[in-house]
C-alpha cells in the first residue's frame, strides 16, 4: 500500500481498533495519499506529515472540488484525512490536526423518485396479470406470482428496506395482529403496520409457499419468509429483477426500484396529513433531518398539481 510507516500504523488502526472493513481501509488509504501525492509530487514515503498548514489542508480540498468531485466524495476525502490526523496528534506526531472543523461541504440533495398510487396500483397487479400466463399444475411459478405479489404489497404497505424484507422471517410477521417486526440498521427492532392488502398477499403466499414446499419434499421448513425456486432464501438482487420484470409488465419505468416503495410510502404518508415524527418511527429513521426531504417531495408534487390544475398559475 505504501511505505510510509504513520499510514502503516493508521491502517493497522482501523483493523485492529476500529475493526474497519477492507472496503474502508482501502479507500482512507487510497485518499490520504492522494493527498501526499498533491501536497508533495516529487516526494516518496515517508511524508513530512508534521509539517502540514491548514492553509494547505484547504487548499488541497479546494483543489478536489475544482476537479469536479461530488461533494459526498468530497465529504469523504476529508473524514479520511481528519481522521488520520487526528490519529497522528494522538500518537504525538503532529502538533494539531489541519483538518480539524474544516466544514464538509453541502451533499446534493436529490428528491426521490416516487410513483404516483396508480403506478402504485399498476405495479401491484403485475404479478397476478402474469399468473394467468402460467401453466396449470406449475406449482413453482403459481407459488412464485402469489410470492410477488405480496413482497410488492409489504414493501409498499410497511415502507421497510429491502434488506429488512429478505432478511424476514416467518415467525416475525403476526398476520392476525398486522403487524411484522422488522431488523433495521445497527440490529434495532421496530414494528411496522401492515395494511389489509398486504396481509391477504401475505397468506395467499405462505399457502402457497407450503404447497410450493411440499412439491419439493422439503420436510424441514425454512425460515425465511420468501424463498426461490430452490427452496432457500430469496436474495436482494433476486427481488430487484423481479421488480424490474413486473415494471415492464405493467408498462412502467424500469429504472424504479424497491427503494422507490420505500420513498412512495412515506410520500403518500404525508399526502395524506401523517405527521412527520411517525413517519420516521415507520421507516426506522434515527434522525428527523432524513426524513424531511419527503416534505419537499410533497412540496413539489403540489406545486405539480397547482401549475396543472389552476386557472392562474401560469406565470409571465
Amino acid at each position: 500500500m505504501s511505505s510510509d510507516p504513520e499510514l502503516e500504523a493508521f491502517v493497522q488502526h482501523l483493523e485492529g481498533e476500529k475493526n474497519a472493513s477492507v472496503h474502508t481501509t482501502t479507500h482512507y488509504a487510497a485518499d490520504i495519499l492522494q493527498f501526499a501525492a498533491h501536497q508533495w509530487p516529487d516526494t516518496a514515503a515517508p511524508y513530512p506529515w508534521s509539517t502540514v498548514t491548514r492553509l494547505q489542508a484547504r487548499g488541497f480540498l479546494a483543489e478536489v472540488q475544482k476537479q469536479g468531485a461530488r461533494p459526498a466524495t468530497t465529504g469523504r476525502k476529508l473524514s479520511s484525512l481528519r481522521s488520520f490526523f487526528k490519529f497522528l496528534h494522538r500518537e504525538g506526531k503532529v502538533a494539531a490536526n489541519p483538518f480539524s472543523g474544516l466544514p464538509a461541504p453541502r451533499p446534493d440533495r436529490n428528491l426521490p423518485e416516487v410513483l404516483s398510487r396508480a403506478e402504485i396500483c399498476r405495479l401491484l397487479e403485475a404479478p397476478l396479470a402474469l399468473l394467468a400466463q402460467v401453466e396449470p399444475g406449475d406449482v413453482f411459478k403459481t407459488y412464485a406470482a402469489a410470492r410477488d405479489t405480496a413482497i410488492l404489497e409489504v414493501l409498499y404497505s410497511s415502507g421497510i428496506r429491502l434488506s429488512e424484507l429478505t432478511g424476514l422471517r416467518e415467525n416475525r410477521v403476526d398476520l392476525l395482529g398486522g403487524v411484522v417486526r422488522v431488523m433495521g440498521k445497527g440490529k434495532k427492532e421496530r414494528m411496522c403496520p401492515l395494511g389489509g392488502p398486504a396481509v391477504t398477499a401475505l397468506h395467499e403466499a405462505l399457502e402457497a409457499k407450503e404447497r410450493f414446499l411440499d412439491f419439493l419434499g422439503v420436510s424441514k421448513r425454512p425460515p425465511a419468509l420468501f424463498l426461490n425456486k430452490h427452496g432457500t432464501a430469496l436474495s436482494n438482487r433476486s427481488i430487484q429483477r423481479m421488480m424490474k420484470t413486473m415494471l415492464g409488465a405493467a408498462n412502467l419505468n424500469p429504472d424504479f426500484s424497491p427503494h422507490d416503495l420505500r420513498h412512495s410510502f412515506a410520500t403518500h404518508l404525508l399526502d395524506a396529513g401523517a405527521d412527520l415524527r411517525s413517519v420516521q418511527e415507520l421507516l426506522g429513521h434515527s434522525s428527523l433531518s432524513t426524513t424531511q426531504i419527503y416534505t419537499h417531495v410533497s412540496i413539489e408534487r403540489m406545486k405539480e398539481v397547482y401549475n396543472q390544475a389552476h386557472p392562474r398559475a401560469k406565470r409571465g
